[in-house]
């Protein structure tokens, strides 16, 4: 655990000092482009299922429709959206998350606080450790995948996550990344919500 958590520290602590010049740009362009607030907080179950705010870029717009509800997330999705989701750049702000303390570079995905009671008694498991940037699940189809097989891929990690695994999962992460795989989930912008199992 000590050297999954140094290894959590220096890497983002790099990654946040050298991507500095383009977190400055992807603001000054989110700011022009969708206005304010440039970054999007939610609260995730975290370790144990406590929450905590995670941090990611806008991708969206707040357009809501003639009944004043937003709009499908694939009418908010802007093309500076869409190009910070290919690289995962909107991702970037989750290393301060990091530092923190609430979250790992490895890890099953943070998700929202609605799913905790939907899932079964056996994936419930995946909030034995912390929530990751990455995990087994992203290097493995990532969106293309269905809850339950993401899930069964989260407990895996679970059940066998060393120094070693963190290290292969952050080395296919990056080749993930710039081949921009998994990004959609059918003709989905992003993954339909979880709602329980059939």
């Amino acid at each position: 655990m000590l050297m999954k958590r140094l290894l959590d520290i220096i890497i983002s602590l790099l990654v946040l000092l050298l991507s500095f010049p383009l977190i400055i740009i992807i603001s000054f362009l989110i700011a022009t482009k969708m206005g304010y607030p440039i970054l999007f907080k939610q609260m995730r179950p975290g370790l144990h299922g406590k929450p905590f705010y995670v941090y990611k870029f806008r991708t969206m717009t707040n357009s809501l429709d003639s009944n004043g509800n937003l709009l499908p997330d694939g009418a908010r999705l802007t093309p500076l959206g869409k190009f910070l989701r290919k690289y995962s750049l909107d991702e970037l702000p989750q290393f301060v998350n990091v530092l923190k303390g609430e979250m790992s570079l490895v890890g099953p995905r943070p998700l929202l606080m609605e799913y905790l009671p939907l899932y079964s008694e056996n994936h419930a498991r995946r909030h034995q450790v912390k929530p990751g940037i990455t995990g087994w699940a992203q290097v493995n189809g990532r969106n293309a995948l269905t809850w339950e097989e993401k899930f069964d891929l989260d407990c895996w990690y679970v059940d066998n996550c060393s120094f070693w695994i963190d290290l292969k999962i952050l080395f296919l992460t990056f080749i993930k990344v710039f081949k921009s795989e998994g990004i959609n989930h059918g003709n989905h912008a992003t993954m339909e919500d979880f709602t329980g199992y059939d």
